[in-house]
Parts: C-alpha cells; structure tokens; sequence
C-alpha cells in the first residue's frame, strides 16, 4: 500500500468536521484512499499542503444522486502539484466556490475553496484525495494519507438506509463499467 511521502495538514477546519468517511462501498479502485470530510455547505477548506493549483472546474451548480451526476460535467473541484511528485485534490465544491486560480502557488493552510454539495453526492461534504502520477491506465494512483494530526476515519461501512440504496446502486454501476474497462 502507497502512502504519502509527505503529512498533509487537514483540509478543514476541526470545529466545522462533522466526521471523516471512507466507506469502502463508495471509495474503492482508485479512490480506495479518498476521505470524504461532512462539513456544513460553504465551509472553508485549506490547501493541505504547499504548493501550486494546477486544476479546478467550478461552473456547475448541480448535484444528488440520480446517476447523471456520476458524470465529471456536475464536479467542482481543484487540484494542488506538491513538491515531491504528490498531488492533493479537493472535489464537490460549491458552485464558483474557488478561492484560488489555476497557476497560483498556495501556502499550507491557505483558504482555497468553499466546500459543496456538486456531482454525484448525497450532502455537503469534501472529498479529499492524495495521489501521484503512476504507469496505469488512469495514469495515476491514490495514496494513504499521512496527516500531522490525528484524525479518526470511519472505514466501516454504516447501515444501509432506504435514502442509500439509490446511492448504492449507482456505485455497484460504477464498480462493473469499471471492471468492464480494465478487463478489455
């Protein structure tokens, strides 16, 4: 398992942190290290790490989880280069809820974004994700992340609620195209 070369500091503040999921149902492949951070639509999220902005897309307004939104047109996101070759990526921000503009160099800490509630989701929330570039067929691979400080990760799968059996549905979808995919 690949891990984080570097600690990456949290990409919210404590007080706002609802809890820290990482469901193996929803975050498996090449999301299986993501963290999704439940905060409050609008919370301040802060760049985790130093370094430059190297992508972000914030123009959709839109989200839930009807399968249309498993699609890359609906995710707001942004995205850090590291020094050392990692990468952090902050999705399902709000809409034009960057604060922070492609080519610009961040400091750790540093407000970049305002968390959302865009693509495919169930509630606001901030999917955090660290990887590198990788010989693959995405062309990178998720790494475990190493935090500064201690953070308690729910990684058990919860009950499933009538509200989560769409979303379940979706992600069972997603998990056989992907399969599919790889396996031609």
């Amino acid at each position: 398992m690949a891990a984080t070369k570097a600690q990456y500091a949290l990409p919210c503040r404590k007080q706002d942190l609802i809890v820290a999921i990482s469901d193996p149902r929803a975050h498996f492949a090449h999301f299986k290290h993501a963290i999704d951070f439940l905060l409050p639509e609008g919370s301040v999220i802060r760049a985790s790490r130093a370094g430059v902005v190297v992508d972000s897309k914030i123009n959709s307004h839109e989200g839930g989880i009807d399968p249309k939104y498993n699609d890359m047109t609906y995710l707001n996101f942004l995205t850090i280069r590291h020094a050392g070759g990692e990468f952090s990526q902050y999705a399902h921000l709000r809409y034009r809820g960057a604060l922070v503009r492609r080519g610009v160099r961040v400091w750790e800490g540093q407000p970049i974004a305002l968390s959302g509630n865009t693509g495919f989701s169930t509630a606001p929330h901030l999917h955090f994700l660290v990887f590198k570039l990788a010989r693959s067929e995405l062309g990178w691979e998720s790494l475990k992340i190493r935090f500064k400080e201690p953070l308690r990760v729910r990684r058990k799968p919860g009950p499933v609620t009538k509200a989560m059996a769409p979303v379940l549905k979706e992600i069972e979808r997603t998990k056989r195209a992907l399969r599919r995919n790889t396996s031609s």
